[in-house]
């Protein structure tokens, strides 16, 4: 089976994908290049093409216009770019949270690389942490990654992981112009770590904000017809209808069963795995913060995107809960739950 993660490192307990070498705590930026596989650079040449002069003679031709990019260690080609494509370095990555840990408090947890470099991130605690009722403690994050085949632009996103099942959610922060609470620099701009940090500085008091909203979700009760609902709404893009409402949950099931046996709707086995989830068979569901809660719906939302959602391997499934299908997915989970408090 093919494996999307090359080398990751991590602190403290196993990520829940339960990839990576472990390290201990407080470790320098060199240390993390090391073990995180991140210790090469990107080089690039010029892109050329072979062709047959009018004697039959095989020549070498530049083309100008493209560059290949390729690791410095193993030399292994990573993708082909324009001439005014800016690559992002791993150490860049890396030493984008140096004085963020020397200073700020901060602590990497995790780095690493996928797809044979083509993808890499680093993960750190900013110390923020909140608790919602039940002792339900989630706790705050700086994700940083960068791709160089075009399938992600340089991205900074402030990250909610619940400590109790590990799940992982962006924060949704207000007036930053994207939905999904990122800054995300284009690979035709320079990156400039400064002002990076600079436009997450503002973001950092959003932390309160983000839990607040929580709080308000775990407070919110639900019946049975409106998780209908909202599952429906956040796997299909849609909404049931006043008929469906009234039927509520026995017209759900009838649905998702009709669905599943004719294999017409891809959704359905998910649909009816979230809402068991959500009926007290996910991690913490029984916790008072998500007992028949908005907040346990995302949290159900949450946990099938990062340890249910089908996925080839764990590094699969990593890749699309932070940068894939499986964050989409999370994030209309976020958008309607928090409709169900605007």
């Amino acid at each position: 089976m093919a494996h999307l993660l090359e080398q990751m490192a991590y602190v403290s307990q196993t990520p829940w994908h339960g990839l990576g070498n472990q390290l201990t705590q407080n470790q320098p930026i060199e240390v993390w290049s090391q073990q995180a596989g991140m210790d090469w650079r990107i080089e690039s040449s010029d892109v050329s093409y072979m062709a047959q002069n009018h004697r039959g003679q095989s020549i070498i031709m530049p083309f100008e216009e493209q560059r290949v990019l390729y690791r410095s260690d193993t030399h292994a080609p990573l993708s082909v770019v324009s001439q005014r494509y800016q690559e992002v370095q791993p150490k860049e990555i890396l030493e984008f949270y140096r004085d963020l840990t020397e200073l700020s408090g901060f602590e990497l947890e995790t780095a690493g690389v996928l797809k044979g470099g083509k993808k890499f991130w680093a993960l750190a605690r900013t110390g923020q942490s909140t608790a919602l009722k039940g002792k339900d403690v989630s706790n705050g994050y700086i994700l940083l990654a960068t791709a160089c085949d075009g399938t992600l632009s340089t991205t900074a996103q402030f990250t909610n992981i619940r400590v109790v099942c590990n799940n992982t959610l962006a924060i949704a922060l207000k007036g930053q112009g994207n939905s999904a609470g990122v800054v995300k620099v284009p690979h035709s701009t320079k990156f400039e770590a400064d002002k990076i940090k600079q436009q997450l500085g503002i973001s950092v008091r959003a932390w309160d904000e983000h839990m607040y909203e929580m709080k308000k979700l775990s407070q919110r009760k639900v019946t049975q017809q409106e998780a209908a609902a909202y599952f429906d709404a956040v796997f299909n893009n849609s909404s049931l209808s006043s008929a469906e409402q009234d039927d509520g949950i026995i017209q759900f099931y009838r649905n998702v069963a009709a669905k599943t046996e004719q294999k017409t709707e891809p959704n359905g086995r998910a649909m009816s795995k979230v809402m068991t989830m959500f009926n007290g068979h996910g991690r913490g569901a029984e916790l008072s913060s998500a007992k028949d809660t908005a907040y346990g719906l995302l949290c159900s939302i949450t946990e099938f995107a990062d340890h249910e959602r089908r996925a080839m391997s764990q590094d699969h499934r990593l890749d699309s809960a932070w940068f894939g299908a499986g964050a989409g997915l999370k994030q209309r989970g976020l958008e309607q739950a928090l409709g169900m408090i605007a």
